[in-house]
């Protein structure tokens, strides 16, 4: 990093001149001094991560699984069955919690009942939310250990064992497992092309050096395990649009360790417009800023996981300064002003190459170990590459204005 600001500093000087100081200061240094150090900070921690294996000697407990169900009548017959297919040697206690859907989701899951002795439906008449759908499941648990499940998510067969086996394994301290969620929907368009990259080298690599430092910051809700005891003690999913990450903050905060297993593969449908697409990164960054303000002292906890708390609080200033000067910048590129983005953009790319090739090779790794196929993507990577972020960093913006304003929170996704 001290070397790049040198690098840059005749870049400082000459921005300088055409914006003033202040402002070409904040550009430079959030578009490309702690960006790049945070992908050379990745990049070594993935190539040290060693990920250790599941105890051999685990005694396997029951476990419930808590499905949040909201207009999902043409996914959960699927995700019931790929439950009662997996391959865990305990008991699977289902909950399914129809949240005031207006199609035929209720009736999907009464269909499954007489089949399934251990499926439980809890059926709320009106809409409440996730949070409070999941609370309500909560409620009905009696095992140790709860897992979440989207409802239009599918599982390989072995991921509840996997997920299960992580938590039994790691330290004693863990509270909080998030599984590895992938796109089930990736041939759909050009929009789930591009994200299927995004969950396969960027969000996957996350989770996996936050992991290594004893604290993933978002236990997911689409698949999850949590310690029943723990998430009683902090009062269940809190009624917020970002209620998996805040209280994934509040397990941290209390002191505990949240975990992440590479191995546990789901498989969930995202967005496949435009909008849904903008309206969930909206919410995501919304479900950030509430963390935040949930949990203010967790960035001054002397443990190894608060220097990922401290990234994410720049993620704000990295998203405004991409959106408001990195993109511009592509704009005035191509009228021949190199002020922001020019020539020696390109100097950066063989970095990023290595960078993509590290993530590709350990999810790549993972794939064969769970003996499946990376399909051939090529346009939904040059979509990722060259376009993502031109779409996610406003969106991130956006959402980031709308809960500093408190403006009014939804899912925005149905």
């Amino acid at each position: 990093m001290g070397l790049s600001i040198w690098l840059s500093l005749p870049w400082y000087r000459e921005l300088s001149q055409v914006i003033g100081t202040l402002a070409a200061y904040y550009l430079i240094t959030f578009i490309a001094i702690i960006p790049g150090f945070i992908n050379a900070f990745v990049v070594a921690s993935l190539l040290f991560d060693k990920r250790p294996i599941i105890r051999a000697n685990c005694v396997f407990p029951p476990v419930t699984v808590l499905i949040a169900a909201y207009n999902e009548e043409n996914s959960i017959a699927d995700t019931l069955e790929c439950l009662f297919k997996q391959e865990y040697p305990a008991e699977i206690h289902v909950v399914a919690i129809d949240d005031g859907s207006i199609d035929k989701t209720a009736q999907e899951l009464i269909a499954f009942l007489p089949q399934y002795p251990n499926l439980k439906l809890i059926n709320l008449k009106q809409n409440s939310g996730k949070a409070t759908a999941l609370n309500f499941g909560l409620e009905a648990c009696t095992t140790d250990i709860v897992i979440t499940l989207d409802a239009d998510t599918y599982l390989l067969p072995d991921a509840i064992h996997n997920l299960v086996g992580r938590y039994l394994s790691d330290p004693s301290d863990t509270k909080a497992v998030a599984g590895e969620i992938l796109i089930r929907n990736s041939r759909e368009n050009w929009i789930t092309k591009a994200q299927e990259w995004d969950y396969f080298l960027g969000i996957a690599a996350t989770k996996r050096i936050q992991s290594l430092f004893k604290g993933t910051l978002v236990a997911q809700g689409a698949f999850s395990l949590y310690d029943r005891t723990t998430l009683v003690e902090m009062g269940g999913w809190p009624n917020m649009v970002g209620e998996d990450i805040v209280l994934t903050w509040k397990i941290l905060n209390a002191g505990y360790r949240v975990g992440h297993a590479h191995d546990a593969c789901a498989f969930t449908n995202c967005p496949n417009t435009f909008i849904k697409f903008f309206r969930q990164r909206k919410r995501w960054s919304r479900g950030l800023i509430e963390a935040f303000k949930e949990n203010p002292l967790l960035p001054f906890k002397a443990r190894l996981s608060t220097i990922y708390i401290w990234w994410n609080a720049l993620f704000p200033l990295m998203d405004l300064a991409y959106t408001i000067g990195f993109i511009p910048g592509i704009v005035l590129a191509c009228f021949g002003k190199f002020w922001i983005v020019g020539p020696m953009t390109l100097a950066l790319l063989p970095f990023a190459i290595f960078l993509s090739a590290v993530m590709y090779l350990q999810s790549k790794a993972m794939f064969k170990q769970e003996h499946l196929e990376v399909r051939s993507n090529a346009l939904g990577l040059i979509l990722y590459v060259l376009v993502y972020g031109l779409l996610l960093q406003p969106a991130s913006v956006l959402g980031y204005i709308a809960e500093l304003f408190k403006l009014k929170k939804g899912w925005g996704t149905k």
